[in-house]
């Protein structure tokens, strides 16, 4: 991966961060304020923001673990057995933010929203959960890497010891 890749990527996860942030800190307590003069009951508004604001942590989790990721593609340490950690928590988060967006379907259902609209979140969150299995089946490539790498340095080593 190219020097200027992976600091285009970094900017990106730089800017989604601080969206994020700005999301958690000055938007959610908004859409509070608007949903409570909309007079949505308090648990359904509480369990909305609630599911909002988990699904941002699902995107800044998934961001700061792609963010390591680079760090270990710059240092050459990417195909190595502590690039799992990051891929098995990408794949959790992302699963996760699939089951939020979802449950935002669940909750708006039995209101007044038209049904079309439920049926395109619930399509949102399969979406959703198709890429945590494309991630599912990168990991399992990273993982024949791995193995590949490890034989390769092994039969150099053997290599050597017959020079």
């Amino acid at each position: 991966m190219g020097k200027l890749a992976v600091l285009a990527l970094r900017i990106v996860i730089a800017l989604v961060l601080a969206g994020s942030l700005f999301v958690q800190v000055w938007m959610v307590p908004l859409v509070s304020i608007d949903l409570q003069e909309a007079a949505a009951p308090d648990g359904l508004r509480i369990a909305f923001l609630a599911v909002v604001v988990l699904g941002i942590v699902c995107v800044q989790v998934t961001a700061v673990c792609v963010w390591q990721l680079l760090t270990m593609v710059r240092r050459g340490t990417v195909f190595s057995h502590g690039a799992f950690r990051y891929v098995d928590i990408i794949f959790w988060a992302i699963s996760a933010a699939a089951v939020l967006v979802f449950g935002i379907a669940v909750l708006l259902a039995p209101g007044d929203v038209a049904p079309g609209i439920v049926l395109l979140i619930c399509g949102a969150a399969l979406m959703i959960g198709g890429v945590a299995l494309i991630v599912l089946v990168l990991r399992t490539l990273l993982a024949q890497a791995v193995a590949r790498d490890a034989e390769a340095r092994h039969l150099r080593d053997e290599l050597d010891e017959v020079i």
